[in-house]
């Protein structure tokens, strides 16, 4: 038996699943998008090596407070829809809202958008979702990654991540070692469910058929799940008196709030604690978490605990401000006037031991 002379069939990156033409015109479609976000510090454009952007002139003693998410199996959701224009805005709002906890402005913002086989359309949809929720955030959209890889992803699915760095100054970053016994809580209200406890609320939806069109007081079911994840960054930046360029910031105001939180996996029971001192616990009143219909239509479905409800979802409450009790009158009024819907929710109090979190 003699071997084959012949040469093999030639093969190229397309061949093998990866096509760069398609990465590329990508880039070009969502450079509009992007450049709409971009802020007075960002240098250069896209699709350098690496972005660039100048904090010279905005910090004393700059502080960087960086902060990395995802959307969960709310993906998942959003792609059997077909809705990829939103799904962008709550990778944003995952990152933004955690940096600005600690006081912080989000300055820059990276995502890393992972797919078997491009689809350009979907693709610029999602950019364009997370480009609009910088802009909305005041976040340049600095740079980023597409990533093509052939049998990583089943046909049609996608994965998404984004990572944000936000600034403040030293003196002004808010980590929790203000809070006093007698601190009031205050509620920020959420859009929904945002973007966490989507695997329970998937399974729910499933085992109730997909009730997609159901009427939750003048708001489809499937749309009270897909709603955006809300951003805070403007209207609290605003509340803590700090402006966009160096020398706005109003120490008086910012001194007012004590420590933030905001409430994603892990909902009420876990994630204000994470902002409250050694020998310090919370209050809540069960009475003032008023499950908005989507929640309730959860609950109710899902036959789910009220204890599990607490510690699944924000139910309601995206956001917690920690205030002297002094201070509440006129953090309401500001939030009021800065179109926040909020509540009292509970209390700083002295504890020990583990168990630091009590509803009632």
């Amino acid at each position: 038996m003699t071997a084959s002379t012949s040469s093999p069939t030639p093969l190229t990156y397309r061949d093998a699943g990866v096509d760069i033409d398609a990465g590329n015109e990508l880039v070009e479609r969502i450079k509009p998008m992007v450049k709409r976000s971009f802020r007075p510090e960002v240098m250069g454009g896209l699709g350098g090596f690496g972005a660039l952007f100048d904090l010279s002139n905005k910090y004393r003693e700059p502080v960087l407070v960086s902060g990395t998410d995802g959307v969960g199996t709310k993906l998942k959701l959003a792609q059997q829809l077909g809705r990829h224009d939103t799904i962008g805005i709550d990778l944003v709002a995952m990152c933004v809202n955690d940096v600005l906890v600690q006081g912080a402005e989000p300055l820059f913002f990276l995502d890393y958008f992972a797919t078997g086989k491009l689809d350009i359309d979907t693709a610029a949809a999602v950019v364009g979702g997370i480009a609009l929720g910088c802009e909305m955030s005041g976040c340049a959209l600095i740079g980023g990654e597409t990533a093509e890889m052939p049998d990583m992803y089943p046909p049609g699915e996608y994965d998404l991540a984004g990572f944000c760095v936000a600034g403040v100054e030293k003196s002004q970053l808010l980590d929790g070692r203000r809070v006093q016994a007698g601190d009031t809580l205050i509620g920020i209200a959420s859009s929904g469910p945002h973007s966490n406890g989507y695997s329970l609320i998937r399974r729910i939806y499933d085992r109730a058929d997909r009730p997609a069109e159901l009427d939750l007081g003048g708001v489809r079911l499937i749309d009270a799940l897909m709603a955006p994840t809300r951003l805070y960054v403007k209207p609290i930046l605003e509340l803590l008196g700090r402006g966009g360029s160096a020398g706005t910031n109003d120490t008086a105001k910012s001194d007012r709030i004590r420590a933030m939180a905001h409430i994603t996996g892990g909902g009420l029971t876990e994630n204000i604690i994470r902002v409250i001192p050694d020998g310090l616990g919370l209050e809540i009143e069960a009475s003032a978490i008023v499950l908005p219909p989507v929640f309730e239509w959860l609950q109710r479905e899902g036959a789910v605990p009220r204890e599990e409800m607490w510690r699944t979802f924000n139910c309601g409450v995206g956001f917690v401000l920690v205030v002297a009790a002094e201070d509440m009158a006129a953090v309401s009024a500001e939030l009021a006037g800065l179109d926040l819907a909020h509540r009292p929710i509970g209390r700083v109090v002295a504890a020990s031991g583990a168990e630091r979190v009590r509803i009632g």
